[in-house]
């Protein structure tokens, strides 16, 4: 526990260098815009949003059955709102009333800026989580999945602090500028306005998906940007720690996937689960069931878009699917979100259909076909025969060949004549993955990329 702590601790330091900060980067300077006391509202707010939000938001998500996108809007809202205010002096006058009448504790007017702050705080709190890197999402997944504990508390503060080092550093050097460069301190409206459009611009932007078209641009342009980031995290002990907190928070025990099979040795590890989720379908008329699929040999993806170890399997297992679909193969892809915005069948249908997935796919977001596979891993491949026995598995990326061996041999013994591949042919990688990974649980052993692993 204290091991994992203190690399949340460090790996919240580290995040302000991921590539998926950068469009986020102008609200937190925006913070240095304002009362001296405003930065340490912005990290009051920030620590406190994000770490609510991460253990709860799904408990609240199910408990009042809103829309998983609401509060992230709401969060894109009050950044664009912020950023009026910084042009429009009509709106600022009114802003600064209303926190005015807000903030009064025994008579006293707490310092300027410090509960505008914390409005800012707790919203860029909110939109913050899909950069989070693998001790963090192992976290999540347990949170997802209604497994929080105190030590879960702790990692998300720790993680949470050390994000809010830089974060403080960025806004207190901000405030620097603004006060000692003549030119900025005689234009200070003429700066609100220029952070207000830039924070209008950045919610509007967030909004509209086009922060990941930025990052993505970013990466083409600079391939080696953020490779080494994750280092710290990816190490053999943090990984191995991860591995045994999720096996501790394990309720099913029935399925026990410790020694996890090698190149593509078939064994037996009992009858393949029911599809028991009762989320949406995509890409089939009826929902399937595993009766549906007797006969037939079948692939159970667990995944979620916003996975980058996850999309960087989708063009092998496209590769597969399209070779042997019409040999009694199939892949049912399952869901199950990291991130509340990933319920949403919309966002899900849009990344299905830009990643080019013609399989079908059922949302697990209440993660009753994870728990049923007593499931801990982004991505993990269940191995299914044709009488619906579970007769291989692997987590993680890589071990293509060997999978497309597994699935040549379950497709023999069901009877089926198919074309030998010697090797797996060549898949062509979609312009939007990045060298950037998390892996977590351990996952690191399991790492194929276009790039290698740099160890610095």
């Amino acid at each position: 526990m204290l091991i994992i702590t203190f690399f949340a601790f460090l790996s919240g330091i580290i995040t302000i260098l991921s590539p998926c900060i950068l469009p986020v980067l102008p609200i937190v300077l925006s913070g240095s815009i304002g009362g001296k006391s405003k930065p340490l509202g912005v990290i009051t707010g920030f620590i406190g949003s994000f770490s609510l939000f991460t253990l709860v938001l799904s408990t609240i998500v199910q408990l009042f059955k809103i829309d998983s996108q609401i509060l992230r809007i709401f969060a894109l809202v009050v950044i664009i709102a912020f950023g009026l205010t910084l042009i429009i002096p009509v709106l600022k006058h009114y802003f600064e009333i209303g926190i005015s009448k807000l903030v009064k504790t025994n008579g006293k007017k707490q310092k300027k800026g410090f509960a505008g702050g914390i409005m800012l705080g707790a919203s860029l709190g909110l939109i913050w989580t899909p950069c989070v890197g693998p001790i963090m999402a192992s976290v999540i997944s347990l949170a997802v999945s209604q497994q929080v504990d105190g030590g879960s508390v702790i990692i998300v503060l720790a993680y949470s602090i050390g994000t809010s080092i830089p974060l403080f550093g960025i806004m207190l050097g901000g405030q620097k500028m603004l006060t000692s460069l003549p030119w900025l301190k005689n234009n200070s409206e003429k700066v609100q306005r220029f952070f207000g459009v830039v924070m209008i611009l950045v919610g509007i932007s967030i909004g509209l998906g086009l922060d990941r078209q930025f990052q993505s641009s970013i990466l083409n342009a600079f391939p080696n940007y953020g490779e080494t980031i994750t280092a710290i995290e990816n190490n053999e002990i943090i990984s191995e720690a991860l591995n045994i907190r999720g096996k501790e928070k394990s309720n099913d025990k029935s399925l026990n996937w410790d020694n996890p099979p090698k190149n593509a040795r078939l064994g037996n590890w009992g009858e393949a689960p029911e599809i028991v989720t009762k989320g949406e379908w995509i890409n089939t008329l009826a929902p399937l069931t595993m009766n549906d699929l007797k006969g037939k040999v079948v692939l159970l993806d667990f995944w979620t878009y916003s996975c980058v170890n996850c999309v960087r399997t989708i063009p092998y297992l496209s590769n597969l699917y399209s070779k042997y679909k019409d040999d009694g193969f199939t892949i049912i892809g399952v869901h199950s979100p990291e991130f509340t915005f990933e319920r949403d069948l919309g966002n899900v249908k849009k990344a299905v259909e830009d990643l080019g997935i013609d399989w079908p796919v059922v949302l697990d977001n209440n993660f009753q076909q994870w728990r049923a596979y007593n499931n801990s891993y982004w991505p993990a491949h269940f191995f299914i025969d044709a009488n619906g026995q579970i007769r291989y598995f692997h987590f993680g990326e890589g071990s293509y060949k060997e999978s497309e061996e597994v699935v040549q041999k379950l497709l023999k013994e069901a009877g089926q004549k198919i074309k030998v591949h010697s090797e797996i042919d060549k898949v062509t990688w979609t312009k939007n993955i990045t060298p950037e990974t998390y892996l977590g649980y351990g996952r690191l052993d399991n790492f194929a990329s276009i790039n290698e692993i740099k160890k610095e």
